[in-house]
């Protein structure tokens, strides 16, 4: 188990009652022993009119602003505080809000980021909202996306993994996956679950039209697949009845085992990519995130740094330009 001392939630929109996030996060925390920070970023920009003589200067403007979301936080945080759990509020003017995210959680040293990410239908329906997107490919820390309002009884929680390290994920990423899921699962009386999806067909070259030598090929496939698995899961304590060693897709496999087994989370890895890859066409991480009706909570291999800058950018100033007299 890891441990997690720390809970950056990101708040989206500090207009609202309470949110999925913050239920989560009483339930983690309550679980876990671990404080709170609720942050929210001011993205959006300070224009400032170059014609106005008198009104508010930028700092007066700022703070204005500030206190008006830190007033909203508090008056969420209370409702977490009456749990007995420790919490802090912070809001920064900073952009863009995924890096501004990723800061304000080295700042507060937290162990993970939780956010509000409802399922939404997309036009291409694997495409996360992108501040969402760019927050779990460049975050270092693990980050939970909760995708509805049904709270944790007893979760479920699937790792998915891939032993073979068929989809060039680096070797470490399975037990960052396993342990964090074990890591959710057991303070709230969970359960661990694992799923493989492995490939069944040998190269073309020795495929045979023969169907007894097709399912002698699969048998030996999934006798393979469960001699990768049986090592780490076996360590970890995790019965044979909760691990799903399948012959398919992982993006079928992975959406399949979680509905059948009611998961309430389903822990994956994500590696950054660079180029057109990283936008449309992804891993099997980014490509489930919309497909999922449980909560996701995504990891990186240990040893991934993100390239954020550590300074936050302040506010966005529009000034709008004094216009010549007549």
């Amino acid at each position: 188990m890891y441990a997690i001392n720390r809970i950056l939630v990101a708040i989206k929109d500090t207009t609202a009652r309470t949110t999925p996030a913050l239920e989560r996060t009483a339930q983690l925390a309550h679980s876990l022993g671990a404080g709170v920070c609720l942050f929210h970023a001011i993205p959006e920009a300070i224009y400032l009119d170059a014609t106005q003589l008198e009104g508010p200067t930028l700092a007066q403007l700022e703070e204005r602003a500030r206190r008006a979301h830190t007033r909203r936080l508090e008056a969420m945080a209370r409702r977490l505080r009456r749990r007995r759990i420790e919490v802090t509020t912070a809001v920064t003017f900073d952009y863009p809000t995924h890096e501004a995210v990723i800061r304000a959680a080295a700042r507060y040293e937290a162990s993970l980021i939780i956010v509000d990410s409802p399922r939404a239908a997309h036009t291409a329906p694997w495409l996360l909202h992108f501040t969402d997107w760019e927050l779990l490919r460049n975050s270092s820390l693990p980050v939970l996306l909760v995708r509805n309002d049904k709270p944790y009884r007893r979760p479920q929680v699937l790792a998915a993994v891939d032993p073979g390290h068929a989809f060039a994920k680096p070797r470490d990423l399975n037990d960052e996956i396993l342990r964090f899921a074990d890591t959710l699962a057991k303070p709230l009386h969970g359960a661990v679950h694992a799923v493989y999806a492995f490939n069944p067909l040998p190269p073309p070259a020795t495929r045979a039209a023969d169907g007894s030598r097709a399912r002698d090929t699969l048998r030996a496939a999934a006798q393979q697949a469960q001699a990768e698995l049986e090592p780490r899961l076996s360590q970890l304590r995790i019965p044979r009845t909760r691990r799903h060693v399948l012959a398919g897709f992982p993006v079928d496999v992975i959406r399949y085992v979680a509905d059948d087994v009611a998961a309430d989370i389903v822990v994956m890895g994500a590696v950054a990519r660079s180029g057109l890859k990283r936008l449309l066409i992804g891993n099997t991480a980014e490509r489930m995130l919309d497909r999922l009706r449980c909560d996701v909570l995504i990891v990186k291999p240990r040893g991934f740094r993100n390239t954020v800058a550590r300074a936050p950018r302040g506010p966005q100033i529009i000034a709008a330009p004094a216009l010549p007299g007549y």
